[in-house]
């Protein structure tokens, strides 16, 4: 055992190894115990050529004796060794744990097709390998392996290279831990496998000291905290060599990620070795293996794993071989030092603890850019998150607010040290991130965030160490749903194939190849750092030098498509862009709702896309396709109106847009008239919130050319007197509790078309209003109402799922009831006479108009307040079914709308999540429904829980 030892520590002595990130295969190894490297000479060279211990050497191409030692095949690198130099090179590397650890791929077409030009891993290995705190965690040796390979590093080098398979260097290099007295492992592979491997080896190599056997499963392997336990098992166990047989690319990925924290100084990614060492599975014959048919020996052996690899995914990896291939000429070591250069520029640290952010005046690091628009409830939670992340960085804060009603810049004020103001209108995503960039001042980098964004501690962070390691352009973190769940953010470049495949498919058959979908629904994707084309754009940083060379966001496309154009323009300059999953952000999608409008604008804008990047002819097949697509969803009413926009470009204009102030136009000057027409607002004792809903109301009664009517019936307390302190409102007092004898009183004194029907608790935008009247008056449409969003904060979870599974639905996105406002041209309100002595009055409208007749205009939308609590949501429900009892009584309807709401909802499922949430709206229907108790009542009973 001293023997052993002595010769361990006087190697570890001799080796003098550079500890770089990128490494030259080429450097030296001294001739001791055999540990000679790429440099030792061939057969007949000099004895003068053997570098010295510690001296490194470049191979040049064309040297007189000596070869490259890298070329580039496919896109990978590969190193280029002799068997006995790779496996001096491996034994010699496990003696050392002062290094980084070393980690072994062999590179064959499996291997180009997950990590060569153009894959979805490609740049991964080799020096854009994980990146934990301040330095490169691993270092890649990456061996020529399988007969394409060979032959092709034989031309671009002009000499015979060995083909090194794992399974051909597995032996040798047990033999090497036996008399070195290195301890080995195994991750991957069958238990059975693994028990015929113990057995086998204990047979064949009683010397060997084994350090354990490990075989996760799949899902253990792409959870985090599972891999991380594990890799803190194989370090407990003290193991040298690791040998990974998880099958590519998980196994190099999992090394990756994971590799340095098992304190193994090599780790092997050999694939399938396990089951070949165990007997299970049967080397091809020398002559087989020798004309370079081992792939159809493989194949013909495990057919139904292997058909995929060698028959669909092999071709194109083939012809990536022959055009993607390189010798490479020198080998620079600067990344690294660079990295490090890097990871201080910027200002000087924050102090311990530091909370605050940068004022506009102060050197910053990164400057945040945030666009609201009525995200009073969204804010507070946004910026105590990137509280947390000041400790690491200097930040700047900047809010560029769209208009909000609803105190958003009240709230922003409630921050000292946040940079916020008013846009002076609706400018679009786009147009608020070009705002808000104004007020960066000189910084390193921006993050572009979404206001209903909370950042996990240390995102930050790890997004700068992504981008100085990687040399990004754009970094992009993983978005998770509300709850917990991975959002599938990552997207690839628009294609035609993509886009057909997409029109026909949807999001059914996620798993089918990538150049048939846009979506990267793969879960693998999102727990490795990689590349990426683009990705959604609720967080992004964004390197200060190329956001200033690329230019401002297109604000042509207002919202959907602007971060497809960003991310095409930094392909387009030079730069990478990449994914990185240690940076997590939850985003609170659910229960917003949307409109048919705004479905009609993302199908028109990946058009535009299409036309600002592509030829006539493609721009006109990705037309083709977006047409399609909405054409096998018409069944769904929110899909007819982008079909229709589709088919008639000159429709286009109506669709949502930049929306200036009241008062100025697009430029910033004066606007024409503020549109035309009339507002009625029934109001019962409504003294908790109608001054709340005047107060939006205020910039369109001083326009002048909009009534507004308050109709206070049967009211007992104050809301007349409140309702008149507002300049430009008139007040009319009926004696009749009454919300329908309102509304009719209403239109009696009214003389301007159309005419909005307002709720007295519901708070709308001038812009909507100006936008929805205007959509009426191009007189194509008899009934609208404005876009609308459920208000779900402060309710309990049985009511978020509640209104999550109803915000699904089709119905609640084409129909003009469940917003509290609708709006009716002169001819559309001709249909019927006076309103039904029923509270159901927007269903009552609705079911006189056609899909064609009636639209959702897209603009700042309604927030509709939901009950808080489960009992309050039974008793509103109730109210609504025996509403609609009043109604088909009334209107002697067949009452068929309740089989449609159950189709519609079955349609909705996609998955455990909305399946739950949809059995939760069942059981509170049911319920309600039971509970319900006939009434002839003409006041309607409201919700309180959701008022004040």
């Amino acid at each position: 055992m001293k023997t052993v030892q002595g010769l361990r520590t006087m190697v570890s002595k001799l080796l003098i190894l550079p500890t770089t990130g990128t490494r030259t295969m080429a450097e030296a190894v001294p001739a001791f115990y055999g540990f000679a490297g790429p440099g030792t000479p061939e057969p007949g060279v000099p004895e003068s050529s053997i570098p010295e211990p510690g001296e490194r050497r470049t191979f040049e191409a064309g040297s007189a004796d000596t070869a490259p030692s890298r070329v580039v095949l496919g896109g990978a690198e590969v190193d280029l060794f002799a068997l006995q130099a790779a496996i001096d090179f491996i034994a010699a590397r496990a003696l050392r744990k002062d290094e980084a650890p070393l980690a072994v791929a062999s590179a064959n077409l499996d291997h180009i097709n997950h990590f060569g030009a153009g894959s979805r891993w490609a740049s991964v290995l080799g020096g854009d390998s994980g990146v934990p705190e301040g330095a490169c965690s691993l270092e890649w040796l990456t061996l020529l392996d399988g007969a394409p390979l060979v032959s092709q590093a034989q031309r671009l080098t002009g000499r015979q290279w060995p083909r090194l398979a794992g399974s051909d260097l597995i032996g040798p290099l047990l033999d090497v831990a036996t008399s070195l007295n290195l301890s080995v492992g195994f991750l991957g592979g069958a238990r059975a496998a693994q028990e015929s491997l113990k057995e086998r080896l204990a047979r064949e190599r009683p010397g060997l000291l084994l350090a354990g056997f490990w075989s996760p499963s799949r899902d253990d392997l792409t959870d985090a905290e599972v891999s991380t336990g594990i890799a803190a098992e194989i370090a407990a166990a003290g193991v040298d060599i690791l040998v990974v047989g998880l099958g590519k690319p998980r196994q190099e990925l999992w090394i990756a990620e994971y590799g340095s924290l098992t304190g193994a100084s090599v780790l092997l990614a050999f694939g399938a070795v396990v089951d070949f060492l165990a007997g299970r599975v049967k080397r091809a014959p020398e002559w087989v293996s020798s004309k370079g048919l081992e792939w159809a020996w493989r194949l013909a052996l495990e057919p139904r794993r292997l058909a995929r690899r060698y028959l669909l995914d092999g071709p194109p990896a083939y012809a990536s071989l022959r055009i993607n291939s390189s010798v490479v000429r020198e080998q620079a070591e600067e990344q690294r030092e660079q990295f490090v250069a890097s990871a201080g520029v910027g200002c000087a640290p924050p102090p311990a603890g530091n909370r605050a952010f940068a004022s506009a005046g102060q050197p910053a690091d990164v400057a945040v850019l945030v666009v609201t628009y009525n995200n009073a409830q969204d804010v507070d939670l946004l910026i105590e998150s990137l509280r947390a992340e000041a400790a690491d960085q200097w930040l700047r804060v900047i809010v560029a607010d769209n208009g909000s009603s609803d105190g958003t810049l009240e709230a922003l004020a409630r921050h000292g040290d946040v940079i916020s103001f008013d846009t002076g209108g609706n400018l679009g995503y786009s147009g608020g991130i070009n705002a808000a960039q104004q007020h960066c001042g000189d910084v390193k980098y921006l993050l572009v965030a979404n206001p209903d964004l909370v950042i996990e501690r240390g995102s930050v962070a790890a997004l700068i160490r992504r981008q100085r390691y990687s040399k990004a352009g754009i970094v992009v973190p993983a978005l998770l749903d509300e709850d917990g769940s991975i959002y599938p953010s990552l997207r690839r470049e628009p294609s035609l194939t993509r886009a057909w495949a997409d029109a026909v498919l949807g999001s059914h058959l996620p798993g089918r190849p990538a150049w048939l979908s846009e979506i990267d629904y793969d879960r693998e994707s999102y727990q490795h750092a990689h590349p990426v084309e683009w990705a959604t754009g609720a967080a992004m940083l964004i390197e200060a030098h190329l956001a200033e060379e690329i230019g401002p966001w297109d604000e042509r496309f207002f919202l959907y498509s602007e971060e497809t154009d960003l991310f095409r323009r930094a392909r387009e300059a030079g730069a990478r862009d990449w994914f990185e999953p240690a940076a997590r952000m939850r985003h609170r999608r659910g229960g917003s709702g949307s409109s048919s409008a705004l479905t009609a604008l993302m199908a028109v804008n990946r058009v535009r896309y299409a036309e600002k990047h592509h030829g006539p002819a493609s721009a006109a097949g990705f037309r083709g396709a977006a047409v399609l697509s909405e054409a096998l969803r018409s069944y769904q009413h929110d899909h007819r109106p982008a079909l229709r926009a589709l088919l008639n470009k000159g429709s286009w204009e109506g669709l949502p847009h930049a929306v200036p102030a009241p008062g100025q136009n697009d430029d910033g000057g004066p606007a024409s008239a503020f549109p035309a027409g009339s507002i009625i607002i029934p109001a019962h004792n409504e003294h908790a919130v109608i001054a709340r809903s005047l107060r939006g109301l205020e910039p369109v009664a001083a326009a002048g050319t909009v009534e507004i009517f308050v109709v206070c019936n049967g009211c007992t307390d104050d809301t007349a007197e409140i309702a008149r302190s507002f300049p430009g409102i008139r007040v009319v007092e009926i004696e009749q509790p009454s919300k329908t004898i309102a509304m009719d009183t209403g239109d009696s004194l009214a003389t301007a078309w159309p005419r909005l029907y307002l709720d007295a608790d519901v708070e709308v935008e001038p812009a909507a209003i100006e936008q929805l009247f205007r959509r009426l008056g191009q007189g194509d449409v008899l009934a609208a109402r404005p876009d609308s969003r459920y208000d779900t904060d402060g309710a309990t979870a049985l009511v978020r799922a509640f209104y999550r599974a109803r915000g699904r639905m089709a119905s609640t996105k084409s129909g003009l009831w469940g917003a509290g406002a609708f709006a009716l041209t002169r001819e559309g309100r001709s249909r019927f006479g006076a309103f039904p002595p029923a509270q159901a009055d927007d269903v009552f409208v609705d079911r006189h108009f056609s899909d064609a007749e009636k639209e959702i205009v897209a603009c700042p939308p309604i927030k509709v307040h939901v009950p808080s609590n489960a009992r309050t949501l039974v008793t509103v429900l109730g109210r609504t079914y025996r509403s609609n009892v009043q109604l088909l009584d009334y209107q002697a309807n067949d009452g068929g709308s309740s089989g449609q709401s159950l189709r519609e909802l079955l349609s909705s499922i996609r998955g455990p999540r909305t399946g739950v949430d949809a059995a939760v709206y069942v059981g509170f229907a049911v319920v309600a429904r039971l509970r319900k108790r006939p009434t002839k009542a003409t006041t309607w009973e409201r919700d309180e829980s959701s008022r004040g």
